[in-house]
């Protein structure tokens, strides 16, 4: 694939990750968010580790749940790299900053990535701790990685196979539509009211522009998301949302899917 002119600073990452790992490529990546990080250990020892901030432009994180450590680990002959936390917009950071991360993934060859966060639901048809797939997204921090004519069609963002090989390695997951919100403030009763009514099933802070640059790179997605508070009067919300119970829900979640998420890794990207 001919990498979009430009983006010297993933390439050069993409470099240093080598260096760092002893593998030229990588095939598949994982993004652990938010309370994600225990799903890591399912996928076993690994054969490099180190902090975010060895690779160039990488920055640390600095959300409660994200350790910010890179791993790359070998499952069935395939080459994964983790990563354990991530960027987010509300720290201040550019939209290409958010991105990088995933474009040096994509630059060290990734042809499918798994991106996992924390979610707050709008919809009462799910419980504390349910794990539902990404269908869509509705980026409502109306802001973009990419600058200038980069058209990227968007229109099947989130890979319709993958999303079945995810239904059918854990049938419980519904899938659902996530709206970006740019944080770091949780939305008003009201917000959560007209997301609803825009058609978003979900609410966050985090995935849509790693989605964005992934998709540029021609990089298959899938998106699963942690159900960590239910939005709206009646759902338990009154009492507020606290970002280390959001964490706590997280990891329950993250150290039993884990072991889905390594299948929906190798099955993905034998597809």
């Amino acid at each position: 694939m001919r990498t979009p002119d430009g983006y010297d600073d993933a390439r050069a990452a993409a470099v240093r990750l080598a260096e760092l790992t002893g593998a030229e490529r990588h095939d598949a990546l994982v993004v652990l968010g938010s309370g994600w990080g225990p799903a890591a250990d399912a996928f076993g020892q690994p054969t490099a580790s180190f902090p975010m901030t060895r690779l160039p432009g990488f920055l640390a994180p600095v959300a409660e749940g994200h350790r910010g450590e890179v791993r790359s680990v070998e499952v069935e002959g395939l080459r994964v790299l983790l990563y354990l936390g991530r960027t987010h917009l509300y720290e201040g950071h550019a939209p290409a900053a958010v991105a990088h991360p995933v474009r040096t993934a994509a630059a060290a060859g990734v042809r499918l990535a798994v991106l996992t966060n924390a979610n707050g639901s709008l919809r009462d048809d799910v419980q504390l701790g349910d794990v539902v797939i990404v269908r869509d997204h509705l980026n409502l921090a109306f802001g973009s990685p990419l600058e200038g004519p980069r058209f990227v069609d968007l229109t099947d963002a989130w890979s319709a196979d993958i999303r079945a090989i995810a239904r059918k390695l854990a049938p419980e997951m519904k899938e659902r539509v996530y709206a970006l919100l740019g944080g770091p403030h949780y939305e008003t009763w009201a917000e959560a009211d007209w997301l609803r009514r825009i058609g978003a099933d979900l609410v966050g802070m985090s995935t849509v522009y790693e989605a964005i640059a992934a998709r540029e790179w021609d990089v298959e997605l899938v998106g699963l998301s942690t159900v960590t508070a239910i939005e709206g009067p009646g759902n338990g919300a009154a009492a507020g949302i606290d970002p280390t119970e959001v964490v706590a829900i997280a990891e329950r979640s993250a150290a039993r899917l884990g072991p889905v998420v390594v299948r929906l890794v190798v099955e993905g990207l034998r597809t």
